[in-house]
């Protein structure tokens, strides 16, 4: 499976330049340069960066499907992907598809939800790395979680990691999640160990001249958790957190009142998952779906249908994107965006997500087509003031029903 999905995602590409010394001196070189998302304005204020989750890879998209994913994210510029490690259980191994790691370093990317397979040789960088994805850095993030018999003590923070960097075939990453809280493992132990592990760059360093900045990362903890953690690691002269990942979308927006100022005190950026709401701002639903037989997908038909129905499937919600697509309707007509695009164009353009901060948007798909109307839809520009109004008329009406960002 590894050769016929190198020869597909190789056939743009060209042969890379390699050298035979140690994994750290062993570079690659670009003969061809990658298209980049339009640029902003001269004035105008940059946008969020655009992530890659791969939940679905492995799950509803084959290994040619995911490789055909990742290319056209990467043809469009973007850099950065996020690896579901905690679906590793039940789709385990990788898709055997390379490119070059930060600073040009060789590096492997196997999704950790697909058959695992095996590269010819270490080395061969043109068996793993496309010379076309060679010109930029690629960065890469996984988690620790402390479900499933796990936890964030330092035995088993340093496990997770390992079996991470093990299934990648890497010698560390740029980003490394801590999943969830662990309330039974005191923070402390779970920062020093976080901190030896990026001493000993199984997390990336910090690059010179401040460039990209690794360590460990919070998710779902509140703001006060942050700043105690970011407080612990300046007292002790640990590495400090510089992502915090969360929930983020036009109607749920609980993040903005306190954590994003916790965030901007101390120098955190926010990565914003479930930019859609699950799929639910897309507008393909209605509230009695569930009420009857549905097809697989994120509300239905698998483990975390459950969890996301709850946080998503209210009655108001249904409403509020009602309100927007009417508000669409008025301010555009017949050339109205989708619901999926303008609330896409909401997070990029009217959150409070910075590109100056370098926030991002963590965009997942179900398949290439998803992912490609997606990636377009960031590209657009702002909204009509009437639809923004909209918008903020949508998230009071569910804001008693939203979910709260952290656990």
């Amino acid at each position: 499976m590894l050769r016929a999905v190198s020869r597909a995602v190789a056939r743009a590409a060209v042969r890379c330049a390699r050298s035979r010394g140690s994994p750290q001196a062993r570079s690659v070189s670009a003969a061809a340069a990658m298209s980049r998302p339009p640029r902003p304005a001269s004035g105008s204020p940059a946008r969020p960066a655009t992530v890659l989750g791969t939940m679905e890879m492995g799950r509803r998209m084959d290994a040619p499907a995911s490789a055909a994913a990742v290319r056209a994210f990467l043809e469009r510029g973007h850099t950065e992907l996020h690896v579901h490690a905690h679906a590793s259980r039940e789709h385990p191994g990788g898709l055997g598809l390379g490119w070059a790691g930060r600073r040009r370093l060789q590096r492997q990317f196997l999704n950790e939800n697909i058959p695992k397979v095996t590269p010819r040789s270490k080395g061969d960088c043109d068996s793993w790395v496309p010379g076309a994805y060679c010109s930029q850095p690629v960065k890469i993030a996984t988690k620790a979680n402390p479900w499933d018999g796990k936890s964030l003590k330092p035995d088993s923070l340093r496990s997770q990691l390992e079996t991470s960097l093990k299934r990648l075939q890497c010698s560390q990453v740029d980003l490394f999640y801590l999943h969830a809280p662990d309330h039974g493992t005191p923070v402390e132990e779970t920062l020093r160990a976080c901190h030896q592990l990026h001493q000993e760059v199984r997390v990336a360093p910090r690059a010179p001249g401040g460039g990209q900045v690794c360590g460990a990362w919070p998710l779902q903890l509140a703001a006060w958790e942050v700043a105690e953690i970011c407080t612990l690691c300046k007292s002790n002269g640990w590495i400090l957190p510089t992502v915090y990942q969360g929930m983020y979308n036009a109607t749920t927006r609980q993040v903005e009142t306190e954590l994003f100022p916790c965030l901007r005190h101390f120098g955190l950026r926010f990565y914003a998952y479930n930019p859609l709401a699950g799929g639910l701002l897309t507008g393909k639903y209605k509230y009695e779906d569930k009420d009857g037989k549905q097809p697989v997908g994120r509300f239905f038909g698998n483990s975390w249908s459950e969890i996301y129905r709850n946080r998503f499937w209210k009655e108001h919600h249904f409403k509020a994107i009602a309100l927007v697509e009417k508000a669409l309707q008025a301010a555009y007509g017949t050339s109205a965006p989708s619901m999926t695009s303008a609330a896409l164009q909401w997070m990029y353009h009217h959150s409070q997500l910075q590109g100056a901060h370098r926030d991002a948007v963590i965009l997942g798909m179900s398949s290439l087509e998803q992912l490609e109307q997606n990636l377009a839809a960031t590209e657009e520009g702002p909204l009509e003031p009437a639809v923004v109004q909209a918008f903020d008329q949508a998230w009071h009406l569910v804001a008693h029903e939203c979910p709260n960002y952290f656990r």
